[in-house]
């Protein structure tokens, strides 16, 4: 303050009052926007990323929406001991991403929606894959719906600087529970009322650790972590902050029923789990729904394509919808197949999935897993764009890997146009971009099924490519193309693969 009065002179100070407001305001935006770059922006329901995110149909799923949306609102009513946590489930293809898609929308303009992660084991973006950004994920939403909130996640990351390096537990307590507690001591504490919405947990992938603490310069992996390990972690942490009574929010976790999470949700020595759970496939009848979405997409295609109403009869939709066995990716699936500009006569194409022959066993995907077969034999070199495809997968995971850089990679010439010559008939399984925007888009698969398909012999049979081949395939391209005057390093860094 003295600098402000340097070199006056002949005043006379009769009533000194000086306002100091906090120049800097307070530190709040600095630990906010500490903890906005520690997110994964991807993962929220609204995010740029998931914009071709798959949504309900209108007017399907609408029983088990409502079911969750008044377990959100309500609770569980007069219960003594009502459940926190509900588990959603339900095996590849029901439709969980979907729901959990149109049920945040719902919560959100409901002004009930705390936050939302979804897990995508596809992204290129880390944070989706893992659990590092998760909990400053949920902080950044909680901080953005409520600005009570706000100011007191802020106040803890000033705190703790180094919150962001502690194990999620402790990242959970510091940015979400000390926030809560305190709000909860004041005397008009303001009401939370909502849900946090995870889906595809079970694709998250585990983070790995380096000891470094080893002498010289290099440090050494730790003993691996498995994907259960990390997944198992993250349920912990939820239900520990259930188990807080401060904390008002309900919380759903969507996965498919792998076994850390029938354990977790289902313990044998426990006979009151924690827990609610919701199974798709058991508790609801998609039947209705399916019917519904194929009727609706079939009046698509048959007035673009000129035909009568009554196509196709309602048997064909009869035996679409029992093939279906309560699986929406076969529906959704199937429609694509029809409409993605085959030469072949629309009715022709639908015939040919009628005659499908399934295997007789009582796998509920057999005929998905029959059509995935034949959408795959379609292509003029199945085993090499099967190769195509799992390539596309782990390349993918890669930042800076367009649709142009993965064909600059596998093609055999760079000239050629061998990605839309293996590829062109498989636009129902992956989205292709456009010849014209491959150099800022990238593939994507429509449904994970897909990859689980190729990658048990089982299922895929002579479609089957072990994950060796696969590394060696993509090695050898790599190789080619060094060889070649390309300059391939300018546009693409090749990831770290040992065949």
């Amino acid at each position: 303050m003295a600098n402000n009065f340097q070199g006056a002179h002949d005043f006379q100070v009769d009533k000194l009052k000086i306002n100091v407001t906090n120049i800097s305001s307070s530190s709040s935006g600095v630990g906010l926007k500490e903890l906005e770059s520690r997110i994964a922006a991807g993962a929220m329901h609204d995010s740029a990323e998931r914009c071709d995110a798959p949504k309900c149909h209108p007017d399907t799923r609408v029983a088990v929406q409502d079911d969750l949306y008044d377990w959100i609102m309500d609770g569980e009513g007069d219960s003594e001991h009502p459940k926190k946590i509900k588990w959603v489930t339900g095996p590849a293809g029901t439709g969980k991403t979907a729901v959990m898609g149109s049920l945040s929308e719902r919560c959100k303009a409901g002004g009930v929606l705390a936050a939302t992660f979804f897990f995508a084991s596809w992204s290129a973006s880390i944070g989706r894959r893992r659990k590092t950004s998760f909990v400053t994920t949920i902080a950044h939403q909680l901080a953005r719906y409520h600005p009570d909130l706000r100011e007191e996640i802020s106040k803890a990351i000033e705190a703790n600087s180094d919150i962001f390096d502690k194990n999620l537990h402790t990242q959970m307590k510091i940015l979400v529970l000390v926030p809560l507690q305190e709000i909860a001591r004041r005397p008009d504490a303001p009401g939370f009322q909502g849900v946090i919405i995870i889906d595809g947990l079970d694709e998250c992938e585990a983070e790995q650790y380096h000891d470094t603490t080893t002498a010289g310069s290099k440090s050494k992996l730790l003993a691996p972590r498995t994907n259960d390990q990390d997944q198992l972690e993250i349920l912990e942490v939820l239900q520990a902050a259930s188990s807080d009574p401060s904390f008002p929010f309900h919380i759903l976790v969507a996965s498919r029923p792998e076994r850390v999470f029938r354990e977790f949700f289902s313990p044998t020595n426990s006979p009151d789990p924690f827990a609610q759970k919701l199974d798709l496939h058991e508790d609801y009848n998609a039947d209705f729904d399916i019917a519904l979405f194929l009727g609706v997409k079939f009046q698509r295609l048959g007035r673009r394509h000129n035909l009568p109403q009554s196509w196709p009869p309602p048997e064909v939709i009869r035996i679409l919808v029992e093939n279906a066995s309560g699986q929406f990716i076969y529906a959704a699936t199937v429609i694509r197949f029809l409409d993605t500009g085959h030469r072949e006569p629309l009715q022709a194409l639908l015939k040919a999935v009628l005659k499908m022959e399934a295997n007789t066993t009582s796998n509920p995907l057999e005929h998905l897993d029959a059509l995935y077969g034949h959408i795959l034999e379609s292509s003029p070199d199945p085993p090499y764009s099967v190769r195509w495809i799992y390539a596309i997968d782990l390349l993918s995971l890669f930042k800076g890997t367009s649709a142009f850089n993965v064909n600059m990679l596998l093609q055999r010439d760079a000239e050629s146009n061998e990605a839309e010559h293996l590829l062109g008939n498989l636009h129902s399984l992956i989205q292709i971009p456009p010849p014209g925007g491959q150099e800022s888009t990238k593939y994507r698969f429509y449904h994970k099924s897909l990859l689980d398909f190729l990658e048990d012999p089982s299922r895929s049979r002579g479609l089957y490519v072990e994950n060796k081949e696969v590394k060696a395939f993509i090695w050898d391209q790599f190789i080619r193309v060094c060889a070649s005057e390309f300059d391939f390093a300018s546009v693409f860094v090749v990831p770290s693969l040992t065949p």
